[in-house]
C-alpha cells in the first residue's frame, strides 16, 4: 500500500496558477502509474490527468488540455499537477491516486487515494 498526501491547494483568482503536490510513502512509488482527479460539490469525481510509472506518457481530460501539466519526480516520491489559467469551474477537491496500471487510472478506478486538497477559483 502507498500512502498519498496532497498539498498545494488554496484560493486563487481566475486566470491564476497553482501547483499541487502528491507525496507518496510506503511501497515503491516509482512502480505505479498515478493520476489526479477532482470532485466538485454535487458532482461525481472525474479524471483530470494521468502519468505512467516513468513519466513517459501523460494523459489529460479535454477540459484541462493546454492548461494543466502532470509530472513526477520518482527520486522524491512526488507527483505534481501544475494548473494554469484557472477557471471558476476548476473549483473542486483534487485527489491523487496510484495504481499499477495507467489504464485503471484513466478509467477512474484506482483503489489507493489521497485525502484530497481543496482548490477554489474565484471569478
Amino acid at each position: 500500500q502507498v500512502q498519498l498526501v496532497e498539498s498545494g491547494g488554496g484560493l486563487v483568482q481566475a486566470g491564476g496558477s497553482l501547483r499541487l503536490s502528491c507525496a507518496a510513502s510506503g511501497r515503491t512509488f516509482s512502480s505505479y502509474a498515478m493520476g489526479w482527479f477532482r470532485q466538485a460539490p454535487g458532482k461525481e469525481r472525474e479524471f483530470v490527468a494521468g502519468i505512467t510509472w516513468n513519466g513517459g506518457r501523460t494523459y489529460y481530460a479535454d477540459f484541462v488540455k493546454g492548461r494543466f501539466t502532470i509530472s513526477r519526480d520518482n527520486a522524491k516520491n512526488t507527483a505534481y499537477l501544475q494548473m494554469n489559467s484557472l477557471k471558476p469551474e476548476d473549483t473542486a477537491v483534487y485527489y491523487c491516486a496510484v495504481d499499477i496500471s495507467v489504464a485503471v487510472i484513466r478509467s477512474g478506478a484506482p483503489t489507493n487515494w489521497g485525502q484530497g486538497t481543496q482548490v477554489t477559483v474565484s471569478s
